[in-house]
């Protein structure tokens, strides 16, 4: 509660990159915790405490608010035609105002919702499959991008992959690691 009552939250932004060009397509907010006497904290550190007493969801209002203020400097910038990845927990996801939040979010910074993806990890979406997909539905709707991550540890199923609305999937490493020394890979 202090961290966000003191502005203690930080973001930080890793490039993404077309696999083809080299050309920067956008970035990932990754969410930190600059703590006055530990330093940094990575989200492992905090995230569970946060969903487990609600504030995440306050502390997912600040995340999305952040990232897009950051996107519109950028379009101001000219890279309009690049997108700022949010990852929202299972909890943010499960919020009845998630919609609604993402679009006056989007208003208030002047973004489309182009300029937006929102991640959720492959076992938030699977949890209870029909309301994810009306949530997600509406979130593509809108015009935003949505990406799986961590897809392939939970509860894959090709089916269910094919009702996605996802634009993107994120494979996790574990399954690719060692892509150029395992064929298993």
């Amino acid at each position: 509660r202090l961290a966000v009552a003191e502005r203690q939250l930080r973001l930080f932004y890793q490039p993404k990159f077309d696999a083809r060009s080299g050309k920067p397509v956008g970035a990932e907010a990754l969410l930190r915790w600059e703590h006055p006497r530990m330093g940094l904290l990575a989200p492992a550190a905090f995230i569970d405490l946060a969903e487990t007493t609600g504030l995440i969801i306050d502390i997912g209002h600040w995340v999305l608010d952040e990232a897009c203020r950051q996107m519109r400097e950028w379009v101001e910038l000219g890279f309009d035609d690049w997108r700022v990845a949010v990852n929202l927990s299972a909890l943010q996801f499960g919020h009845a105002g998630l919609v609604r939040s993402v679009g006056t979010t989007l208003a208030r910074h002047g973004l489309a919702a182009a300029n937006l993806t929102l991640e959720i990890t492959e076992s938030t979406a699977m949890s209870d499959a029909d309301a994810s997909m009306t949530v997600l539905q509406q979130l593509s709707d809108m015009g935003v991008d949505l990406s799986i991550d961590d897809f392939g540890t939970g509860y894959s199923s090709l089916m269910y992959l094919k009702r996605l609305p996802a634009n993107e999937l994120k494979i996790d490493r574990g399954f690719v690691r060692d892509l150029e020394q395992d064929g298993d890979d």
